[in-house]
């Protein structure tokens, strides 16, 4: 999969993979793809359950070798130093669930190379900033999902990695929890930190990522910043308010109104600029001019269902 209009390789790339395959038997669970994730960016991986997602995540890890292809992460390929700089956060989380979470916390710290005093000072200082403090005493087992989840970041997170791997962050987490959690990615990602996620949240993915990797029957089919593939995706819809009616042009293949706001469908080969300026012609009354993109749940839905891109 060729790199796509707006999707420049960044400088210095934390982790790259150039046309990878891996095959299981003779399904190929990774099939040509290649992308590169630069430093401090926040890149999500994308696409339905079985598109190889899970398979890209354990090739850059290392678990997997590739049948073709290559992958450099970190500067080159996966040893042990390398291994020492990455945090990775699977979907199947693996705490010590019969200990206390600043027991399990600070050994897990200690795994990674910390002392145990600094892992415990590491510890309780994440423990804090996630709203966990108050539970560090509490065996793993009896901590709520979300809570859980936000452990089992700390841990993925005690060592101060260069690169992280998150898979579903925010499964298990409230709406305040999720943006706690949000923030904490971002604020990673100022400092430097390298993050990879893969998550079902379109909305989330939408507002944390800087670019996006859709990945479905194991190839990559949408690759770019999140802004630039939801403007080539598909016909913007167009939201306005008028002072009178509606007047007909051939820029408008449907409409619908709602509380006196117009949503409008553009016509093939229409542009939102060519209708403002038909209906400043008309005299239409503009009150109110807005573009809706397609959101990344539409563009999602789309192209698994078959649509590509335009």
């Amino acid at each position: 999969m060729p790199p796509a209009s707006g999707a420049a390789v960044p400088a210095d790339p934390v982790v790259r993979l150039d046309h990878v395959v891996k095959a299981f038997g003779p399904a190929r669970a990774v099939d040509d793809v290649t992308f590169a994730v630069g430093p401090g960016e926040i890149f999500g991986l994308l696409g339905p359950n079985g598109a190889g997602k899970t398979t890209t995540i354990r090739l850059i890890l290392d678990l997997y070798r590739p049948d073709s292809g290559t992958i450099a992460v970190l500067g080159g390929a996966m040893d042990d130093a390398a291994r020492d700089r990455i945090g990775y956060m699977p979907e199947e989380r693996g705490l010590y669930r019969d200990v206390t979470v600043e027991r399990c916390l600070t050994y897990l710290g200690t795994l990674k190379g910390l002392s145990p005093a600094e892992s415990r000072r590491r510890v309780l200082e994440h423990l804090e900033q996630l709203g966990l403090a108050e539970h560090r005493h509490k065996k793993v087992k009896d901590l709520s999902k979300g809570m859980q989840q936000k452990a089992q970041l700390v841990a993925t997170l005690v060592h101060r990695p260069a690169l992280v791997i998150v898979d579903e962050p925010f499964s298990g987490l409230d709406p305040v929890n999720a943006q706690t959690v949000k923030e904490w990615l971002r604020a990673l990602s100022r400092q430097g930190t390298t993050i990879i996620m893969s998550s079902h949240q379109m909305q989330t993915v939408s507002e944390l990522c800087d670019r996006i990797l859709l990945i479905n029957r194991g190839r990559g089919v949408l690759y770019g910043p999140v802004a630039d593939i939801r403007r080539r995706f598909g016909r913007a819809a167009v939201r306005l308010r008028l002072a009178g009616d509606l007047p007909p042009t051939p820029c408008i293949a449907a409409a619908e109104r709602e509380h006196g706001t117009w949503t409008l469908t553009l016509a093939p080969g229409a542009t939102p600029d060519r209708l403002l300026g038909e209906l400043a012609a008309l005299d239409a009354g503009i009150e109110y001019f807005e573009v809706a993109l397609p959101t990344l749940e539409d563009i999602f839905i789309g192209v698994v269902g078959g649509e590509a891109p335009e």
